[in-house]
């Protein structure tokens, strides 16, 4: 599967060319820590809002979900430090609590960063995690580029840069690290591009190998199913689409490659297995597990492609109509230049097998992310498209559709090194020859729109004393905090509150992905309680709704059900509204403690 042939001979003695193998490795190591320092840089230049301010800041355009994933990494350090199971918890949701494994924990990363959560806080995890994940991502894919594509480093270099600060990635780095972490791909990628390059070694030599290879395969898939299982899906079909064009046109080298693999291939997912069986069976068939996630029709709309991202230099300029899902989702807002870049170079380039196989990821890969129809311009035009296929198939009908444009990214970037690799090629044969010019100003036509600008951030609110202080303790006598409404994936900031009061008691509702109904279908948030149902209903209306004797007992029935000790109406929204009604459902009037309105239940319940 490697492009260049590394098996041609040297004719030169090998022992005096020694001192030039050194000194060829220490340049050519100086050039990795070069390119290594520069997606580091822009890594941090990316989040350099968030980093300014770690402890207030907070990326706006994440919604509540940076919210989420902070609690996600402090409740696993919390565990980890009180050696307690990860897996689950019963800090929110109570009583019912949340399947960690079933959600995006990223224990991968939570457990071994526990200590930078414990010293830092979860946001220094947080923004950490998104930093390195760029980078690490960026140099992941140079890494592969330049050791089995390219030549030049430089080459190698673009394709690296692409892949770690496309649109879809600088979008995920708002709100989403298990898809900004994805430095493992690559490496699984070459780890089985290897293995099939030893397809024509004897088989006693690939025998002596079999093991070692399993292994380091059948780890790397264990660590990125501990980082995210979605990404690793998508990568998977993707390289497997592209080995099967790449290979299309000798098919007898196919089935040779295939015979010398498929044992290691399935001795490391055995591996693979062994490592992950206890995670794995607790996030299917643990508690409070489910079997998928109905998101609705959620693909990418067609003239998505064409736009430039919000956070570039393009956007700045001319963002196009707001046809993403939501900020954290413009997976597809590759701009008209890359893509009529990217189609003339896999034209001219046609010939080459690898930037065959790139092209019909590319083509592939961004029919499935449109989802079951056409929509232009938020407009259904009710052509049918590949996706309807597919939406119903087990796995694949938990993956939202417009992801599976990031296939895409590291193709697109294979046709740049390439593409870059031969301008390059030109210009060592004649210095006066016109088409590396022409490439490099096409290459900057398409990729200088596409230049990440920095995140934005706001100063999140503080969190009340009643919670930083610790006074909560005083309320709750082994059961729950039922924050009035309680928390949502639209409004998760008590899940916060919580993380700043150590985790000293649990909160009723949250941000998570659950069960619901007898069919165990996900869903994000809590089942739906009267009593929440209508303190939200009062919040939005900024109207005490009618609350008879019927009211009155279901909110003691849910209070019970929460286990409730204390209900809590910090500083919010309309907040007049909510403190009259939970007074007229509870019959007696709140306390103001600690800058939040509170209601002792203990007695009721």
């Amino acid at each position: 599967m490697a492009v260049l042939d590394r098996t041609a001979p040297r004719p030169v003695h090998p022992e005096a060319t020694r001192p030039q193998r050194v000194l060829r490795r220490i340049r050519s190591a100086r050039t990795d820590l070069i390119v290594a320092t520069g997606y580091l840089a822009l890594a941090i230049f990316v989040l350099a809002g968030q980093w300014l301010h770690p402890s207030s800041g907070y990326l706006i355009k994440s919604g509540q979900d940076q919210t989420m994933w902070e609690w996600f990494f402090a409740v696993t350090a919390h565990k980890i430090a009180n050696f307690e199971n990860p897996l689950s918890t019963l800090l929110q949701n109570y009583p019912d609590g949340v399947n960690m494994m079933a959600n995006t924990a990223m224990f991968g990363v939570g457990v071994p960063l526990t200590p930078v959560t414990l010293l830092f806080g979860p946001t220094v995890t947080f923004v950490l995690v998104l930093t390195l994940g760029l980078f690490g991502t960026a140099f992941a894919w140079y890494w592969l580029f330049s050791r089995e594509l390219v030549s030049s480093k430089f080459a190698a270099a673009v394709g690296g840069l692409f892949c770690g600060f496309a649109p879809a990635m600088i979008s995920h780095a708002n709100a989403h690290p298990n898809f900004v972490v994805l430095a493992l791909l690559p490496l699984i990628a070459l780890q089985i591009i290897k293995m099939a390059r030893r397809a024509n070694n004897s088989l006693e030599a690939r025998k002596a190998r079999r093991l070692r290879d399993a292994f380091v395969l059948g780890l790397l898939v264990a660590l990125q199913i501990a980082l995210g299982e979605e990404p690793l899906l998508i990568f998977a079909l993707s390289f497997a689409v592209f080995a099967l064009v790449y290979y299309l046109h000798t098919p007898r080298a196919m089935l040779r490659v295939l015979r010398s693999i498929t044992p290691t291939v399935l001795l490391a997912a055995l591996i693979t297995v062994a490592l992950t069986e206890i995670p794995l069976w607790w996030q299917f068939f643990g508690p409070q597990s489910y079997r998928m996630i109905d998101h609705g029709p959620m693909g990418n709309d067609f003239k998505a492609l064409f736009q430039f991202p919000s956070e570039s230099l393009g956007g700045m300029v001319m963002h196009g109509q707001n046809v993403a899902i939501n900020p954290t989702e413009e997976n597809s807002y590759f701009g008209w230049p890359l893509l009529l870049v990217i189609t003339v170079a896999a034209v001219l380039m046609w010939r080459e097998r690898a930037v065959r196989a790139a092209t019909v990821v590319i083509l592939g890969f961004t029919a499935l992310s449109l989802g079951s129809t056409l929509m232009f311009g938020k407009h259904d035009t009710g052509f049918a498209l590949p996706w309807k296929f597919f939406e119903r198939v087990p796995l694949l009908n938990s993956v939202l559709e417009s992801r599976f444009t990031i296939a895409a990214v590291p193709a697109i970037a294979l046709i740049l090194a390439f593409a870059t690799q031969r301008a390059l090629d030109y210009w060592k044969v004649s210095v006066t020859d016109w088409r590396p010019l022409a490439w490099f100003g096409a290459l900057a036509f398409a990729l200088l729109p596409l230049a990440p600008t920095i995140l934005p951030v706001v100063e999140r609110s503080p969190t009340p004393a009643f919670f930083a202080d610790g006074t909560v303790r005083q309320y709750v006598s082994g059961g729950s905090v039922v924050v009035a409404p309680p928390p949502t994936p639209p409004d998760a900031r008590a899940l916060r509150w919580q993380s700043d009061a150590d985790f000293t008691f649990p909160l009723a509702g949250g941000y998570f992905v659950g069960p619901t109904g007898v069919d165990k279908k996900g869903r994000y948030g809590p089942d739906d309680r009267p009593t929440a149902s209508l303190l939200m209903q009062a919040q939005k209306s900024n109207r005490v709704p009618v609350i008879d004797q019927a009211v009155r007992d279901q909110a003691l029935a849910d209070l019970r059900y929460w286990q409730a000790d204390v209900v809590v109406l910090p500083p919010t929204e309309n907040s007049d509204a909510l403190r009259y009604t939970v007074d007229q459902l509870l019959g007696f009037p709140a306390q103001r403690v600690d800058g939040v309105w509170l209601w002792d239940v203990r007695g009721l319940v």
